[in-house]
């Protein structure tokens, strides 16, 4: 059970009630909701990453996977649908829930973001040679994109698994649509 009470309508201020009122009913977006100050530039800098980067969107969503995978199974459970709308393959998505991120089933670019991950998770020290093989695969513009969404990721992992968050049903692409894919 849920340690903080989820905003809803009854419980926070209007203009906090109508923009929960446009994103779908998961506990995540309650929970964000409670700190109603940052809550809509938290859901804008969200979208952004969901929808403007110049990463590939089966990318973000493996480094999505990765986090959640190490830190919040609340994060997997909605992002499977995504990065399999996003053209992952549920091959892929069983042998990552393995922790099989050097599998030949994912490109030289997604097995150096999982190791660059893993890092950057565990204590956000990486290697060099970790990066050089992050480097050799992506320019340094999709670098700081990897690493803006894993730390996206990573906050919301942590901030979910300390207030217990409540699990949800996934919603999919067709209930995140700022998730492009």
């Amino acid at each position: 059970m849920a340690r903080v009470t989820y905003a809803d309508a009854d419980n926070v201020p209007p203009q906090t009630a109508a923009t929960l009122g446009k994103v779908p009913p998961l506990h995540v977006f309650g929970l964000v909701a409670r700190a109603d100050t940052a809550f809509r530039p938290w859901l804008k800098y969200g979208g952004a990453l969901l929808a403007d980067l110049a990463i590939d969107p089966l990318l973000r969503e493996l480094v999505i996977l990765q986090v959640g995978r190490l830190n919040a199974r609340y994060e997997w459970d909605q992002h499977v649908p995504i990065a399999l709308a996003a053209g992952g393959t549920q091959e892929q998505v069983d042998a990552l829930d393995r922790g099989e991120t050097g599998s030949e089933l994912f490109t030289a670019a997604q097995r150096a973001m999982f190791a660059f991950v893993a890092d950057f998770v565990r204590d956000g020290e990486v290697p060099d040679a970790t990066y050089a093989a992050l480097a050799a695969e992506l320019d340094e513009k999709q670098i700081v994109e990897v690493g803006l969404v894993a730390g996206h990721y990573l906050g919301l992992a942590r901030l979910m698994t300390a207030l217990r968050i409540d699990p949800d049903e996934a919603v999919g692409v067709e209930g995140l649509p700022a998730a492009r894919v």
